[in-house]
């Protein structure tokens, strides 16, 4: 299992959300670059980037804070947020980012999704964001009346490799994470599951190794000092013994 620090990116700085709510926004840090080059540092390999800016209005918002990341620290990262074209795609792909994350356009446009899942294989992930069990789009302002699990699914069965699976109502709350949501999904012959929102206690760590969910993003539990990120790290590399 894989340990995915998470920097949220709003007018080129590091954000969190509580619960989805763009008004409910607190900025930890200035510079994303610096950020991320703390995290590895403290021996993250891997980095869960999101644009929100991007995620509610379909569009590159913070490309140059994204391409600063990249260029700032050798580590996997994965970018999600206004991700709904091939040519999008292809510019974070050329830019070295390891996996593009689509969400909304999972949801509008599905037959897109399956295509650039047959065409980039694992370098394609798609985000499930989900509230109440319902999967939510555009920055989370949308609600669908998609069931969370089915359309995991649905996504395996098109072709898709990897899903971050986000529970809104845990996300940025420092309450915990959804253990049985994530226990159903591992299940899922076929799909890895990376676990997003809420995980804020190091026993969480293990026990979603121990599910057999493939990676887990941290967020504000990080940058509110509730996790220590080596700490997280080293319970990870534990459970794979």
């Amino acid at each position: 299992m894989e340990i995915f620090p998470a920097i949220d990116l709003s007018g080129g700085k590091v954000v969190r959300l509580t619960r989805g709510d763009y008004n409910q926004m607190t900025v930890y840090n200035d510079d994303p670059a610096g950020a991320a080059r703390e995290f590895a540092a403290a021996g993250a390999r891997f980095l869960h980037v999101v644009d929100l800016d991007g995620a509610k209005e379909g569009t590159a918002a913070n490309f140059a804070a994204i391409q600063a990341i990249t260029e700032a620290a050798d580590m996997f990262v994965e970018v999600g947020g206004g991700i709904r074209d091939e040519a999008r795609i292809k510019k974070y792909l050329d830019l070295g980012v390891g996996r593009v994350i689509l969400g909304t356009a999972a949801v509008k446009n599905f037959p897109f999704t399956e295509a650039m899942a047959a065409k980039y294989g694992d370098k394609i992930a798609v985000g499930v964001d989900a509230r109440e069990g319902r999967v939510a789009v555009s920055g989370w302002l949308e609600e669908t009346e998609l069931d969370c699990e089915d359309f995991c699914r649905k996504l395996c069965a098109a072709g898709v490799q990897t899903v971050i699976v986000t529970d809104i109502a845990r996300d940025g709350a420092l309450s915990g994470t959804n253990l049985a949501l994530y226990q159903r999904l591992a299940n899922i012959a076929g799909l890895n599951v990376v676990a997003s929102g809420g995980v804020s206690y190091p026993a969480e760590i293990t026990k979603l190794a121990a599910l057999g969910v493939a990676g887990v993003i941290i967020g504000k539990a990080l940058y509110a000092g509730k996790l220590d990120l080596a700490e997280c790290l080293q319970l990870a590399k534990e459970a794979a013994r």
